[in-house]
């Protein structure tokens, strides 16, 4: 299947490099599970790198100035279900083939998934329209084996005097369980020189993963390797970043050489390292891989307002709702104005019982964002619990317009107009979830249930 971008985007003759976003819908209306991805990302010369991010809840769009325009940005937030892990390089580079997962390695698309192909492009001394396309390559075969991405980075230590030759930054995390190594993908600007990564095993021998001497930016790249690189549990991991910001650096974008610090221009700088895991054991064990790097985070950054909200709901996931309480509660004090916070703290206050307090923070994240379909489908469901039906109806009647195709919104909502003694309309609800999804036997047990009590009537 080829999907191509809904409307060309034209990058400016001149000016600083420009990060751009866009936005395609793949029209399928079953799961597919992809093999290999191929992306054709615009005119020769013009597009430095591609990497294509899979939005699931559609929250991509909410940046588009208009449907199909796209939007900039570099650094993207892209929400996400905190059990939705990141687990496969999506990556585009001049010269690069397309990468065929292995069979057991592909990954899944859902109808209504989006993808946002996140494109790095040079400005070409005139302006320059670009269009891409990207080609899906699917299988039959559904995934059997569950890697997860994890990511070292150390750019708040980033700030680079002009003249140093070797500023180095590092950063290092604790593996939990034992894991194979599939894939590395380093990432630094044009004052990276020297880019290391190894394990040190708990016996203290040390494995390589990645050493670059002369790092290039323009050949930045996915490295897969022959042989999975194994790691015992206790594994520590380590990056380790030199820079060189002296004029004896050939790629250095500033003569005189000048301050750099971390950012999204080229001529800042990054210090990343990606890793693909697969874990060992018949379990998913991605949990406790993602909890530790949560935890990592908050060590080195106690203010990381993402990794409060993910670590809580990730909790929640775990059966520790009162310390996801705890940790959302945080989360909101650091970020009172950001409403994903509120939603998931509220999602937690019910689970313990508190209800009329969730009901609150629902109330407050929709009153931040009145679009937020999440959080009005938790305050539609604590109405209910509360015993408020009408409100709960309101807000039910909301959220399903907004959502025509989610199968639990309609479901529920459907059970609650069937609790109303709204048979007729009940099934209206029940018939739309299983026009989308035939194979769902809740509704179709509510729908015999609403048949009934219509021929009771």
């Amino acid at each position: 299947m080829v999907v191509e971008a809904t409307e060309p985007f034209t990058v400016p003759a001149s000016g600083p490099d420009v990060f751009w976003n866009f936005i395609f819908s793949p029209p399928i209306t079953t799961r597919r599970y992809v093999r290999a991805i191929e992306i054709l990302p615009g005119p020769h010369g013009m597009v430095h790198h591609a990497n294509l991010i899979v939005d699931r809840l559609s929250s991509a769009r909410r940046l588009e100035a208009a449907p199909g325009k796209g939007f900039p940005g570099m650094d993207l937030k892209i929400a996400h279900s905190p059990l939705n892990f990141p687990s496969h390089f999506l990556f585009w580079k001049p010269g690069a083939p397309p990468w065929i997962e292995p069979d057991g390695l592909a990954w899944h698309l859902d109808p209504g998934d989006d993808l946002v192909l996140n494109s790095h492009l040079m400005t070409m001394g005139m302006p320059m329209p670009v269009r891409p396309s990207i080609g899906l390559y699917f299988t039959d075969k559904p995934p059997t084996k569950l890697p997860i991405l994890i990511e070292l980075e150390s750019d708040g230590a980033l700030d680079i005097p002009p003249g140093n030759r070797d500023f180095v930054i590092r950063d290092t995390f604790r593996l939990p369980v034992d894991s194979d190594v599939l894939a590395v993908y380093p990432h630094a600007h044009y004052l990276g020189h020297l880019l290391e990564a190894y394990a040190t095993l708990p016996n203290g021998e040390r494995k390589w993963l990645i050493r670059i001497p002369n790092w290039d930016p323009k050949w930045q790249a996915v490295y897969h390797y022959r042989e999975p690189v194994f790691l015992p549990a206790g594994s520590m991991i380590s990056m380790r970043y030199h820079y060189d910001n002296s004029t004896a650096n050939p790629r250095n974008p500033n003569r005189p050489p000048r301050r750099v610090q971390a950012g999204n221009q080229s001529t800042d700088e990054m210090g990343h390292l990606w890793l693909q895991l697969l874990p060992h054991g018949k379990l998913d064990q991605r949990r406790e891989i993602e909890e530790a790097l949560l935890r990592h985070r908050l060590e080195k950054n106690p203010g990381d307002f993402n990794a409060h909200v993910t670590l809580g709901a990730l909790m929640l996931s775990e059966f520790n709702p009162r310390g996801a309480v705890t940790i959302l509660e945080e989360a909101v004090n650091l970020q009172p104005m950001e409403p994903e916070g509120h939603n998931w703290l509220g999602v937690a206050l019910e689970v313990v019982g508190r209800t009329r307090e969730a009901i609150v923070r629902f109330q407050l994240a929709l009153t931040l964002q009145p679009d937020y379909s999440d959080a009005r489908y938790n305050l539609a469901k604590a109405f209910v619990k509360s015993g408020d039906l009408d409100e709960a109806l309101v807000n039910f009647r909301q959220v399903a317009a907004a959502c025509p195709k989610d199968p639990g919104v309609h479901n529920d909502f459907g059970e609650l107009l069937l609790r109303q003694g709204k048979a007729a309309q009940a099934l209206e609800q029940f018939n739309q979830v299983l026009a989308n999804d035939p194979s769902n036997q809740t509704a179709r047990a509510n729908r015999d249930l609403a048949r009934r009590q219509l021929a009771q009537n």
